[in-house]
């Protein structure tokens, strides 16, 4: 896959990400990608596994979750901001990607605001368990911006991992989350979307990263990624003060178990590590 394919499949995940609630058709996207409209379906579905359509529909009901937990939006304003004419059709398309409906989501789901009451017993539990983390190599893209929105990197790092054949050089899917959302702004925030990786040469356009290892707080969090949040608080907020132990002074980081595509939202599993002194 040359260069200017590479490109194309890049600009078109960020248009996506980027225009969410708006024209996302094929005749679209193949226009963004600067291409034929069935010459450019078939390479979208080669390299990303995915038809458009159905990355259209991943991207836009992820962020639509996203906002059902940290807005208090209506479902209206909801399925308007991720490109749903009418409410019923996002219900629709939401009960089945999530199985449940948008508002029996909103209410089931496990979700604090950014500044929690620290009230014992008001955090979700989560399994934890101290591990010996061993030291990662990571490659993958910076972002900026907020946590909720990284996925629009890691789009871009499995499209870049596709077209330079690098899958059978990378381990598991890790993204480092350098600031703390509740102290700095969203815009500010930075984290990094990437893998561990085995190769030998960073490949060209993406950054390297390391990760120390050693003693750690392992989370292990089973859902939909728009509610990880809450996760974070049930460590910090619930875990962290009855277990004696101190944070070290290195970012928290996930690793990401299985594949979005490839097993429902509730079956997510997601290892939150926070290292430990």
């Amino acid at each position: 896959m040359t260069a200017t394919y590479e490109k194309r499949i890049l600009r078109v995940l960020d248009y996506i990400h980027d225009h969410p609630a708006g024209d996302l058709s094929l005749d679209q996207l193949a226009d963004v990608a600067a291409m034929s409209r069935f010459h450019w379906h078939r390479v979208f579905r080669a390299v990303t596994g995915e038809t458009c359509a159905q990355a259209v529909r991943r991207i836009r009901l992820h962020r639509a979750a996203s906002a059902l937990l940290l807005t208090q939006d209506s479902l209206a304003q909801i399925a308007q901001a991720v490109g749903y004419p009418n409410q019923g059709s996002f219900s629709r398309a939401f009960t089945e990607a999530y199985g449940a409906s948008p508002a029996g989501f909103r209410k089931a789901a496990c979700h604090f605001p950014s500044r929690p009451d620290f009230k014992t017993g008001d955090y979700p539990m989560h399994p934890v368990a101290l591990r010996e983390e061993p030291a990662r190599r990571l490659v993958g893209l910076a972002h900026q911006g907020s946590y909720h929105l990284i996925g629009k990197r890691f789009e871009s790092f499995g499209a870049l991992c596709e077209t330079r054949s690098l899958w059978p050089q990378m381990g598991p899917l890790t993204a480092i989350y350098y600031d703390d959302p509740d102290s700095i702004p969203e815009t500010a925030l930075r984290s990094f979307a990437g893998g561990v990786f085995t190769g030998a040469e960073i490949p060209e356009g993406m950054e390297e990263k390391q990760i120390v290892g050693g003693k750690t707080a392992v989370l292990t969090y089973k859902g939909a990624y728009s509610g990880i949040s809450a996760a974070y608080h049930s460590l910090f907020g619930g875990w962290l003060p009855a277990s004696g132990e101190e944070p070290a002074e290195a970012p928290c980081y996930e690793i990401y178990l299985n594949n979005p595509r490839e097993v429902a939202p509730e079956e997510l599993l997601t290892e939150i590590c926070l290292p430990l002194k």
